[in-house]
């Protein structure tokens, strides 16, 4: 088995939770994510629906959870419908979940075969006075794809126009900005796997070697430990490719005197993790290197000391601004005079560090949360600063991810070197 077994009382919990959050005579439908086309007749690896698997922790298509906490009928309050395998399934696609397995893996107690959901939602519905569906609302979410959540909502509201229909999705975000303690370990396990690949790196590259070896090599270390590989697309810029925040290319070759910048990081069991971490291509900083690269780490350092319960978003990022803009007249990128002129949107530093500082990372490795809560106790954060000077071809970016706590942060990645001195001593082991 590629990943360790996922408790199921983690799915109980967390369909526990949502259940306090339901109106009076409720019912919530959540379907799983589509297996999505290339061309001809090639598809796209499934990829779950982060709330289906919240809640059931079920990894297959055709998969649909229903929830009605006030049904007559006990057995009637928890439902999961998935495939019934067919010879056909058997023999091209290999075996679906059985009933029972379903019902170990989700600890729900009645499990159906979808085929028969159209005659239980007519069933169900009419006993209802809400109606929870799933939709995408995350922020920076561009929806152009119809997904079968959409279409269900849909034909749901064309069958049954007099409901009182709800939006699952706040319920959600809530829900899931607070890590299980089973959700840490498995985030853990990934934050792991990302060390080992960034260890494996640090003997590897050199001069000459291409942006896309370096991230052959950390598929290759990803996949034989248990992932299913990157977490997101690996970005990995040297030279002046760093200065591009969302370069994915990865076609360059790495140069000597140059910095490389990889934003790569492993995911496992369905949860994620992302690092960051920018080496000098041939094993030893330059003094200017060296400098903004220290800059980064005391702003990542100091982040880290603010990013406490109570803080928001919102004020959080100005006071990381503030620090960015004291180490950026530091490195002689902007005067002191002109910091102090700059207007509130501090344009002179968001030159040099245009985006934010961090996100809540779980399921999915930009997670949900409601927008502008303060940070509490439980949450995932990443902290990753960066400083990029397009016209001298170099960028900066560190990034760990952490749990916040009562009384001090636990940072997930805290055994993966950082130290620009520890850097240069395992990258030159052996050389």
């Amino acid at each position: 088995m590629r990943y360790d077994p996922i408790d199921p009382q983690l799915f109980v919990r967390n369909r526990a939770r949502l259940r306090k959050l339901l109106k009076p005579n409720s019912i919530v439908i959540v379907h799983s994510n589509d297996i999505f086309p290339t061309n001809a007749d090639g598809v796209m690896p499934h990829k779950q629906n982060a709330d289906l698997f919240y809640l059931t922790g079920v990894d297959q298509e055709n998969t649909v959870l229903v929830l009605m906490p006030d049904a007559g009928d006990e057995r009637e309050r928890e439902i999961l419908f998935v495939t019934e395998t067919s010879e056909h399934i058997a023999v091209w696609d290999g075996e679906k979940l059985t009933k029972e397995q379903a019902k170990e893996r989700t600890g729900i107690e009645r499990v159906e075969w979808v085929e028969g959901f159209e005659g239980w939602l007519h069933r169900l519905i009419p006993q209802v006075d809400h109606i929870y569906l799933a939709t995408n609302e995350h922020l920076r979410a561009a929806v152009v794809v119809e997904t079968a959540n959409d279409r269900f909502i849909k034909k749901c509201k064309a069958r049954y126009p007099l409901h009182h229909y709800e939006r699952l999705a706040p319920l959600m975000h809530r829900l899931r900005m607070i890590k299980d303690q089973e959700e840490l370990k498995f985030i853990q396990k990934a934050c792991d796997i990302t060390e080992a690949g960034f260890r494996r790196l640090l003997g590897f590259i050199k001069p000459g070697v291409g942006e896309w070896e370096i991230e052959a090599e950390l598929m290759h270390e990803f996949l034989r430990r248990g992932s299913r590989g990157f977490a997101y697309n690996p970005i990995i810029g040297s030279g002046k490719n760093a200065c591009v925040l969302h370069y994915i290319e990865n076609d360059s070759v790495c140069e000597d005197g140059q910095m490389v910048l990889m934003d790569v990081a492993a995911e496992y069991g369905g949860w994620a993790s992302d690092m960051t971490r920018t080496v000098p291509v041939n094993g030893r900083f330059t003094e200017r290197q060296r400098a903004v690269y220290d800059s980064v780490l005391r702003v990542l350092r100091a982040a880290n000391e603010i990013l406490r319960p109570g803080n928001t978003p919102i004020e959080y990022q100005k006071q990381v601004v503030e620090l960015m803009e004291a180490e950026l007249v530091n490195l002689g990128l902007i005067s002191a005079k002109e910091a102090k002129e700059q207007g509130k949107d501090k344009p002179l530093v968001k030159k040099y560090f245009m985006h934010g500082t961090s996100h809540h990372m779980g399921l999915d490795v930009h997670d949900v949360a409601p927008p502008h809560e303060p940070f509490a106790e439980g949450m995932v954060f990443t902290i990753e600063p960066g400083i990029y000077i397009r016209e001298e071809g170099l960028g900066v970016r560190l990034e760990n991810d952490v749990v916040i706590g009562a009384d001090l942060n636990f940072d997930l990645m805290g055994n993966i070197p950082i130290e620009a001195d520890e850097i240069e001593e395992l990258m030159n082991a052996g050389r």
